[in-house]
């Protein structure tokens, strides 16, 4: 019995070891793979936005807006240079990032999100394997960017923070693509969110930093055999020593 316990202790660690997450894209908007493909204010405004590269990983970001008015910049982070910021929200608004979850599986993502307080304040949070049909959980509010929670490049703020935990939908695991959409869901300012009473503005805007795409490989066939007979070998030279 004592040598089971052993050996189901060393399988569990084994899988413990093959389930730490990395990271498969991570955007910051600080390096050219980013910033370079997002219009920036004084830019030729435009609805949409494509083709910004992942600053660590592989993916890519996009973007939708109804208004061909919106301007795109990329303001301070959280506690970082720069973010990736629009203005001229509407319902069914969007920033999406694409990545590949091929040979991994355990999916999870982490951003930050902020709005000015005319900027939308309710979200919503969706993911999809083909970028038409999407599965959206509940609304979200984001924060107003203001004492306390005003964002700037030296400092973080920890409440602005959203995280998604996806191991339990197998459906995303190995898959080509992956897409990962943040859309605005109501005709609500950021400041009526949090109890305020200003209202939505044009000029408001809203912005998002640090989207991260997180996972664990998936274990080789090859690999869990060889971690089974190793484990049987240990029992059985355990218990010839009993």
């Amino acid at each position: 019995m004592k040598s089971f316990v052993v050996l189901a202790a060393a399988v569990a660690a084994a899988s413990l070891v093959s389930a730490q997450a990395d990271i498969l894209a991570n955007w910051t908007f600080e390096s050219a793979a980013s910033t370079n493909s997002i219009i920036g204010a004084g830019d030729t405004p435009a609805a949409s936005q494509s083709g910004v590269g992942a600053d660590f990983g592989l993916g890519t970001a996009s973007a939708g807006h109804a208004s061909s008015a919106s301007v795109w910049s990329i303001p301070a982070g959280n506690g970082s240079p720069h973010s990736w910021s629009a203005n001229t929200w509407g319902v069914g608004d969007f920033f999406q990032f694409q990545v590949s979850s091929l040979g991994f599986q355990n999916i999870s993502v982490s951003y930050d999100q902020i709005s000015s307080s005319t900027g939308p304040g309710i979200f919503k949070f969706g993911y999809s394997t083909d970028g038409v049909n999407f599965t959206y959980g509940s609304d979200y509010t984001v924060l107003v960017n203001a004492s306390p929670n005003t964002w700037s490049a030296s400092t973080p703020v920890l409440t602005t923070t959203f995280t998604e935990n996806l191991s339990a939908i197998i459906a995303l695991n190995n898959q080509a693509t992956l897409f990962f959409r943040v859309f605005d869901d109501a005709t609500t300012s950021a400041s009526q969110a949090n109890g305020g009473s200003t209202a939505p503005g044009i000029a408001g805007t809203d912005r998002v930093d640090n989207f991260v795409v997180s996972a664990s490989q998936v274990p080789e066939p090859a690999s869990l055999a060889f971690g089974l007979v190793g484990g049987f070998a240990w029992l059985l030279a355990l218990r010839r020593k009993h």
